[in-house]
This record gives C-alpha cells, structure tokens and sequence, in this order.
C-alpha cells in the first residue's frame, strides 16, 4: 500500500508526464529501460521479452511511431546494487507516441489470439524481476 508521500510524489509525477506529452513536438524521444532479473532467470526473462514484448514494439516501429530499438546487456558484473541484465533503449518519433496508452494494443489480437495465455506469460515474466526501472534521457550538446 502507498504511503500519502508516495502518492503525492506518484500523482505529480504522471500529472506532469501528462502535461508534458500533451504538447505538440517533432523532436525524437528516448526512453532507457532497465531490468534486473533474479539470479540465474535473466536468459528466461530475456526469451520471454522476445517473443510476447519484442514483436508488438516491432509492430510499433513498423507503424512508424517506434524509430529504433536496441537491447544491451553489460558485458563485466557489477555490485548488487547497481546490477542491471538488460537495457532497452528505446527511441520514439515523439514524446506522444512514448506515453501513447495504446502504442501497442492494437497488435495483441492480431500477434497472439490467446491473450489469456499472453497475459499469463507477461505476468511470469514480471514475477522473474527483482527491479525494472525507465529513464527518460535526451540529448546534451557540447559545441554550446
């Protein structure tokens, strides 16, 4: 359960990333996603991503809303802490198609006609996470 700070702190976050996708640009957006998998279930994390997740963001890149995607995992460990499995980077045409609710939904249907069996397997694959977290990052111009 959310503590009332947290809430706070939770509406004012998605208040503002409303406000701010609202408004009318062309310039590219990225989005960083990072994921940390329970030890020694990164590969079926990974499996999982690719075939319920990775084909509706194709989909997606296809329609033209998705510029790029690219998966990364690091190559030396790291501290518990700071461990990451995979990132996923993920480059938008615009800040409306990264926080359009439904960039990917008209595709379930078509992808997988048991969407029972679909949700399922998305759910196991949240299950198999210790953390996930996104990071919005644009560019910083050094000739300036």
């Amino acid at each position: 359960m959310l503590s009332k700070k947290n809430f706070l702190v939770l509406s004012l976050l998605l208040v503002s990333r409303l406000l701010y996708a609202q408004q009318p640009t062309d310039e590219t957006f990225v989005i960083e996603n990072y994921y940390k998998a329970k030890w020694g279930y990164a590969e079926e994390f990974l499996a999982l991503y690719k075939k319920n997740h990775y084909p509706l963001l194709k989909k997606a890149q296809e329609k033209g809303d998705i510029i790029s995607i690219t998966i990364e995992k690091p190559r030396q460990h790291a501290s518990e802490e700071s461990r990451w499995d995979y990132r996923v980077t993920l480059v938008f045409k615009n800040i409306q198609a990264a926080f359009d609710p439904n960039l990917t939904e008209p595709y379930k249907k078509a992808l997988y006609p048991d969407l029972e069996k679909l949700k399922k397997e998305e759910q196991h694959r949240f299950e198999i996470l210790l953390a996930h977290w996104d990071v919005e990052v644009s560019p910083v111009p050094l000739d300036k």
